[in-house]
């Protein structure tokens, strides 16, 4: 069997490595890219670096952005009162998408999972804290994984915040068992948001 190039091997494990990218899409992405046009993997890694260059987290949400405050952030027609917690920026981009929201958003880098060693010192708690005492927030809604790290996030975020003010809501039920925002179509996300119910906490 005649064996890839070395630099070839590279370059699919290089591609192997980003999620959802299985050993023979990468192959194909692989030999796809060492057989184009000069120019036009040029114009792919240049796009690459720049976007890697000039995007980051927003300082007040975690959402992606190219400035401080975001655009989300900026936008003085969002509700102040409502705050979304999501575990990842994307999740942000799915919520808008849904088209059923239309407050502010908070990322938190993650999801509780003692498994993995993430407890909530590794989690954009502290800033979700700091934004609950300097921001006029009513309703806290967690759309977080109605999976087992999503429904431990939840209820230990519902418990930790239960008393500094807000309404703490999660998404309704509508949503699959065990899945994440990304798995869930646009009306399905929609209903979850509207159909939203109190979380409540242990005495």
């Amino acid at each position: 069997m005649l064996a890839l190039p070395s630099a070839v091997a590279e370059l699919v494990a290089a591609l192997n490595r980003l999620p959802g990218i299985g050993p023979r899409s990468a192959e194909r992405l692989a030999l796809h890219l060492v057989q184009a046009p000069p120019h036009a993997v040029q114009e792919l890694a240049k796009a690459l670096l720049a976007a890697r260059e000039r995007v980051f987290p927003c300082d007040t949400c975690g959402a992606l952005a190219e400035s401080q405050p975001c655009a989300l952030c900026a936008d003085p027609s969002r509700d102040s009162a409502l705050l979304c917690v999501v575990e990842r920026p994307v999740d942000i981009l799915l919520v808008e998408k849904a088209g059923a929201y239309r407050g502010r958003f908070h990322v938190l880098g993650g999801r509780l999972s003692p498994i993995d060693g993430v407890g909530p010192e590794d989690l954009r708690i502290a800033e979700l804290e700091n934004r609950l005492a300097r921001e006029p927030i009513r309703e806290v809604i967690l759309a977080l994984p109605t999976d087992v790290e999503g429904d431990a996030t939840s209820h230990y975020l519902g418990k930790r915040l239960g008393g500094t003010g807000p309404k703490i809501t999660r998404l309704a039920r509508g949503l699959p068992a065990g899945s994440a925002l990304e798995y869930a179509d646009e009306l399905t996300l929609a209903r979850a948001l509207e159909d939203r119910h109190p979380l409540h906490q242990n005495p």
